[in-house]
């Protein structure tokens, strides 16, 4: 069982700078228990206080260092792939919807903007996985691995998106007197 908790005033600090882990933790669809409505408030606010070039660019680092460091030679683990996918997805919906990615990779599939042979393409690579260890390795297909080359000459092209994000820092003030006074009652 995990337990998750964070700090109010450094939660509320990270959220105004759109931290992506923050975002992915609340947009997760697994919840088991949350207490208060902080959480959901949050939630509200994601579309008002997502800044699409941070998370274009974490997004971004992510999908490139990963491909360097586990997929540029074959043979590759199966699991690595998506490390890469799920962030290369995350910019694309970045650059259609200029909105926070789902955390749900099956919702970041389902997007409009992938394509039915992309679809097919990765419900082969999630059955791949699924029928392999932990640590099974493949020579990745010279067609995916093009794929994915291609996606990511993509995304670093178009690295200059833009926002006008701006959440007012007093909102989450008073989120914070709120949660820090109703703890109290």
């Amino acid at each position: 069982m995990g337990l998750s908790g964070w700090d109010l005033r450094k939660t509320l600090r990270l959220f105004l700078r759109c931290n992506l882990a923050l975002n992915e933790w609340l947009g997760s669809p697994i919840v088991y228990r949350e207490c208060g409505p902080l959480a959901a408030q949050l939630r509200a606010l994601i579309p008002a206080g997502f800044r699409a070039p941070a998370g274009y660019h974490h997004y971004l680092r992510m999908a490139q260092g990963t491909f360097e460091e586990h997929l540029a030679e074959d043979p590759v683990r199966l699991k690595k792939l998506f490390y890469v996918l799920r962030p290369l997805l995350a910019c694309r919906w970045i650059r259609e919807s200029a909105a926070q990615p789902p955390t749900e990779f099956a919702r970041l599939c389902d997007a409009s903007w992938v394509s039915d042979d992309e679809r097919a393409m990765i419900a082969g690579l999630l059955r791949a996985k699924a029928d392999a260890s932990e640590s099974f390795r493949a020579v990745l297909a010279p067609e995916i691995r093009r794929w994915f080359e291609r996606e990511l000459e993509v995304a670093a092209a178009a690295a200059g998106i833009r926002s006008a994000a701006e959440l007012d820092v007093e909102l989450l003030n008073g989120l914070l007197r709120e949660t820090a006074t109703s703890a109290w009652v």
